[in-house]
């Protein structure tokens, strides 16, 4: 009898003493289950060499589910042949159909996709462990973090650089790992390579990276594993969507006789959206229709509005064309078209405000600097809009002011100098200035009341930024964890840095290396390969208290 088939005997009799014949059941009643599972043995051991059989086995502390396990098992180098799984309780044999190559190191790799039969708890971490089918044992490792919103669950693919680069992303990976719940992961088993790394946020778990459905984190550099058990930590990733795709115009209709509601396939760069950038050809008349007025419908980034400069004739072919369709990461179309639906409903409605920032759920600004943005609900002529706006402070002084039209729907007004501090101000804006293209108005005031802050409400943070080659132009970004549109920035020459008036949050304080000077991180591409640009992220969450500054935070770029 083989070594495979006492091991499974002698489980099975253990089995059956120690339950007696009877089947699992679930606790009635009691507190509900929340641990999740953990592998607490395997075989071979990890490191044994000269392995010669053809299977390995797990032993989980609890039932899990078997179609998660299957999903979560990554075998590096990557193994062609067929598996086959044999379930005996809490454990399962894995069998390789076709063996196992000689003088390799073998790694296996249960990510944290596996849940429990209970109460489809996920495993907290991946386990990993290694085999050598020859004399010695590959033990060369990289460590590393994925940060993302979501960063659980995500594949590192590793590659050996020994063919084309551009190659690597359309075949499977020869070493995988995957992300546990904080975003770390270990790559364990690595033989003497020089490796290329990506973050994958693998949709269909088929080890292809799929340009259109996966997330994608790029690597800032090659990491080369040279010499006995060397290793490389602090691999960093940030992930994001690698769109190539430009935007294109979906569907196009006619609410009432003057106003087109345009969907597109995704959101277009805001500098287009104006009547420059959008006409009408009317195929019956041969004609081409000015746009008047274009603005983007409030909440729906992919629907815009256009407003055309006359009535359209509801017994011609007409097609809406735009010039150009360019989306927030620069994919362009070029003339695009679509057909139109038309319509004879009357247009009886009259511009009204529909939202206002600050809204009327948050109605406090920043004294310093604010801007206030009314949005309406079309689009109307610019002409006596500053003079039907007043701005005052309660007791009736007036506020100097700007105003300037983000689009041909929406105000925004800017005080030339800052405002009192917690101090109560009012703008009113007389509605009857707004005209549009039917030349409806409406007679009545809209009034935004607001206050300022005391400016006590404030944070901030001082500190040292070490390890780091100036020359390099440091960036440090101050992140708020729960609202991602709270992110400070600042540029970075000396060790010493300080930012001020933070609103208070958990904050994570990283940085990166603007290799291109545009100010912004830029995360790379994955084909043909451009790195990704050098970060590091502080060790520890900032809690960011008001009218409290964090003092001497010592960052140690790694």
């Amino acid at each position: 009898m083989d070594k495979k088939l006492q091991k499974i005997i002698l489980k099975a009799i253990l089995i059956i003493l120690i339950s007696g014949c009877a089947n699992q059941l679930p606790p009635g009643g009691g507190d509900v289950d929340t641990t999740p599972p953990e592998i607490i043995e395997v075989y071979p051991v990890n490191g044994t060499t000269n392995y010669d059989d053809n299977y390995f086995e797990l032993e989980f502390s609890e039932y899990v589910d078997k179609r998660s396990f299957k999903d979560a098992l990554f075998i590096s180098p990557y193994v062609e042949g067929k598996l086959e799984y044999e379930w005996t309780g809490t454990s399962v044999t894995v069998s390789f159909v076709d063996g196992l190559k000689k003088n390799v190191t073998y790694t296996i790799t249960v990510g944290t996709d596996v849940v429990d039969r209970n109460n489809k708890n996920r495993m907290a971490n991946s386990y990993s462990f290694s085999f050598s089918t020859g004399s010695k044992i590959d033990r060369r490792t990289i460590r590393g973090h994925v940060y993302s919103n979501q960063p659980e669950g995500v594949l590192i693919f590793a590659y050996k650089l020994d063919e084309r680069d551009d190659t690597l992303l359309k075949r499977k990976p020869d070493y995988v790992s995957q992300t546990g719940k904080d975003g770390k992961f270990q790559l364990n088993g690595l033989g003497e390579s020089k490796y290329r790394l990506f973050a994958i946020k693998d949709e269909y778990r088929d080890l292809i990276y799929d340009l259109d459905q996966d997330l994608i984190g790029m690597p800032h550099k090659d990491i080369l594993l040279e010499g006995p058990d060397t290793s490389s930590a602090g691999v960093y990733f940030k992930l994001f969507k690698a769109d190539t795709t430009a935007p294109r115009l979906l569907k196009s209709i006619m609410t009432d006789e003057r106003h087109i509601l345009t969907s597109v396939t995704e959101e277009i760069d805001k500098k287009l959206i104006t009547s420059d950038n959008f006409y009408l050809i009317d195929s019956t008349t041969n004609q081409a229709l000015a746009i008047t007025h274009v603005f983007r419908k409030y909440g729906k980034n992919d629907e815009i509005v256009l407003v055309p400069a006359e009535k359209l004739d509801i017994n011609n072919s007409v097609f809406l064309f735009a010039d150009i369709l360019r989306d927030t990461l620069g994919n362009e179309y070029l003339n695009d078209f679509i057909s139109l639906t038309i319509s004879d409903k009357p247009d009886t409605t009259s511009p009204n405000v529909i939202a206002t920032d600050p809204s009327g759920r948050n109605t406090t600004i920043d004294f310093n600097n604010p801007k206030i943005s009314f949005y309406l609900n079309d689009g109307f002529e610019k002409t006596n809009i500053q003079s039907s706006i007043t701005f005052a402070d309660t007791l009736g002084k007036g506020v100097p002011f700007k105003i300037s039209y983000e689009d041909d729907a929406t105000v925004n007004i800017y005080p030339l100098k800052d405002l009192i501090s917690e101090k109560d101000y009012i703008i009113e804006v007389d509605l009857n200035a707004f005209v549009d293209v039917s030349g409806n108005k409406q007679d009545s005031i809209y009034k935004l009341k607001f206050k300022t802050i005391s400016g006590l409400e404030f944070t901030g943070i001082t500190g040292k930024l070490l390890n780091v080659d100036f020359t390099e132009k440091p960036v440090l970004v101050l992140e708020n964890i729960e609202n991602g549109k709270l992110k400070y920035r600042t540029n970075v020459s000396e060790e010493d840095f300080n930012f001020e008036r933070i609103e208070a949050g958990k904050y994570l304080l990283w940085c990166y290396f603007d290799v291109d000077s545009n100010y912004q991180y830029s995360y790379g591409w994955p084909q043909p390969i451009i790195f990704s640009e050098r970060f590091s992220v502080y060790s520890d969450t900032l809690k960011l208290k008001p009218r409290w500054v964090i003092t001497d935070v010592i960052f140690n770029f790694k």
